[in-house]
Order: structure tokens, then C-alpha cells, then sequence
């Protein structure tokens, strides 16, 4: 029996390999912005990239290491302790000293460390030992501390617009070598509309649906795999609004009540 072969999810092989295909976040990478010049110029500060889930913080973060020559390692705050931190440490001034090598060290949920983890990360970090790039969707203002704060650049990443997310799915439909180019799938512009506009700015989720509606859709006689709406409902099962109980959201989505009510619009309430 042949092996199988497990292949990547869609939303991962089509992660964006430069600046030329990173799709939203204009403000910042935009021509003549901040980020895109630093990046350029290689002159890369220790940084927090926050915004929500499918923004491209880490999509940017391995975009960062690529151009700039860095070694890229990263780490998740829910998996990852002490240790792993000391060990990465210990890698990053090893390639500092023996290959004059730059580390990045992309520490996603950053927010999930406590005090004491993130005041280890201090002293590298303001000698240069390692670059740390935080990703994080909590307000850094409250979760990461303030003398880990002090040594980085806050850099707002927003979600992203339902034509961007268009923009992504489409690339993903016709990409032979990344994504589902070499099958056949019809799918209306009206229907493409529906998935960005279900996706509420995250890029991940419309390509993991994307991929899941591409598995469950309706063959023509032809040969042709066909996505209408019911596939994408069926492989999104619900909708909702991003929302976190103690967090940013749920004051943003409560300002926005109150001020709908205040404009008078039941409706909007």
C-alpha cells in the first residue's frame, strides 16, 4: 500500500512569501511607511504586531526573517516556558558571535506569558541578542509589561477589508503550484462576496473554508468541481462576531451598541 501523503493546509501553503504578495495592512507596509522601511533599510527593532486572528502577524513576522537574513524561530506562549526561551538564547548568541547572524524570535500569544517569563526576555532584548517580534490580539497596553514594552515598537495590524480577503481566496484558486489551481472549481463572484464577507477580515478562515467547501462541493459532467453558497455555509457551520468576554472586543462591540442606540437605529442596536 503506497504512503500517504499528508499535505499542508491551504491556508499555510498559501502564506505569503514577500512584501509583493502581502495582501492588507497598507498603513504600515504601504509604500514609504514605517514598517516597509525599516524592513528595507534592515534595520529591524524588537516589536509587538497586534491584531486579530488571520491579520498576518506571523505571515509578516517570516516575511521580516526572510528579507533581512535572520535566523526565524518561533515560539507559542501557551507551549513554551522558560527552557525554551533559554534555549533559543543560547542559538541566538551562538549565530551572533560564530556567523555575525541576526535571530528573530516570534513569540505568538505573547499575552499568555506572565511577568516573570517576559522580564527574561528583557536583558536579550536590549543587548541585541535575539530581535523579538510578539504577536499578540490583547491590547499590549494591559498584557505585556511595561519594561518589556519600552524596548519595543507597537505596531497595529488591522483585519482585513472583504476585497483582500477576495483578493487571497481568488490567488488561492488559480496558484498550481500552492493552491487548488489544478482543479477545476466554479464559483461565482456574488458567491466569492458571501465567503469574504463571512470572513470578518481573517484570511485564514476564508482560505480554511475555501478548502473544506472545495472537498464537500457538487461535480459538474464535465469534471468540474462546483462552490455556490450552501457549500460555504455548510463548510463555515455558523457566523459570528469576533468577541472575547473580558477583552477588546467586548468593549468594542458594546461601544457600538451604545452608539447605534444613541443614533436612534433600533435596527443597528
Amino acid at each position: 500500500m503506497p504512503e500517504k501523503i499528508i499535505q499542508k493546509p491551504l491556508a499555510d501553503r498559501m502564506r505569503p512569501e514577500n512584501l509583493e504578495e502581502f495582501v492588507g495592512q497598507e498603513n504600515i507596509v504601504g509604500a514609504d511607511k514605517i514598517l516597509r522601511k525599516i524592513i528595507e533599510s534592515d534595520q529591524i527593532p524588537s516589536m509587538i504586531f497586534w491584531g486579530p486572528p488571520g491579520s498576518g502577524k506571523t505571515t509578516l513576522g517570516q516575511i521580516i526573517a526572510k528579507m533581512t537574513d535572520a535566523d526565524f524561530v518561533k515560539l507559542s506562549a501557551v507551549s513554551s516556558g522558560v527552557k525554551e526561551i533559554r534555549n533559543v538564547i543560547g542559538k541566538a548568541d551562538a549565530e551572533t558571535k560564530l556567523k555575525n547572524k541576526k535571530t528573530i524570535l516570534f513569540l505568538d500569544e505573547i499575552h499568555r506569558f506572565n511577568k516573570s517569563q517576559q522580564d527574561r526576555l528583557l536583558p536579550y532584548v536590549e543587548d541585541g541578542t535575539l530581535i523579538l517580534i510578539g504577536a499578540t490580539t490583547e491590547n499590549p497596553s494591559f498584557e505585556v509589561n511595561h519594561a518589556l514594552l519600552s524596548r519595543t515598537r507597537v505596531f497595529v495590524l488591522e483585519p482585513l477589508a472583504a476585497a483582500d480577503v477576495k483578493k487571497l481566496v481568488k490567488r488561492a484558486l488559480s496558484d498550481r503550484e500552492r493552491g487548488l489551481g489544478k482543479v477545476k472549481i466554479g464559483i461565482a463572484e456574488k458567491d466569492l462576496d458571501f465567503l469574504a464577507g463571512l470572513s470578518n477580515g481573517d484570511a485564514r478562515t476564508a482560505l480554511n473554508v475555501l478548502e473544506l467547501a472545495a472537498a464537500i462541493g457538487k461535480k459538474t459532467d464535465g469534471g468540474q468541481m462546483t462552490i455556490g453558497k450552501e457549500e460555504i455555509k455548510e463548510a463555515l457551520q455558523k457566523t459570528s462576531l469576533l468577541y472575547d468576554r473580558a477583552g477588546e472586543q467586548h468593549y468594542n462591540i458594546i461601544s457600538a451598541l451604545h452608539k447605534s442606540m444613541r443614533g436612534g437605529d433600533a435596527d443597528a442596536a
